[in-house]
């Protein structure tokens, strides 16, 4: 069953940078979601993800970036 995302990548990245840039105006990194997401229309645990994807995606978190997802998805088929 493929799910339709409900959000464009444009408005992610949006959500995303919205967080960083205001991530010091408020006490901590979920103070700042709990209250950007409510603006985009999405939960507060959904830009939570987005901004940790991000964070790994740029190396400011250790993880499996998209690009590596992406090639080892394709690898195993």
């Amino acid at each position: 069953m493929n799910k339709s995302p409900k959000f464009s990548p444009e408005v992610r990245e949006r959500a995303v940078r919205m967080v960083q840039e205001h991530r010091a105006d408020y006490p901590s990194l979920w103070a700042a979601i709990e209250s950007i997401a409510p603006k985009i229309g999405c939960a507060p645990q959904t830009l939570n993800d987005w901004v940790k994807k991000a964070d790994v995606d740029s190396g400011q978190r250790p993880g499996t970036t998209t690009s590596d997802a992406l090639r080892i998805k394709e690898l195993e088929r």
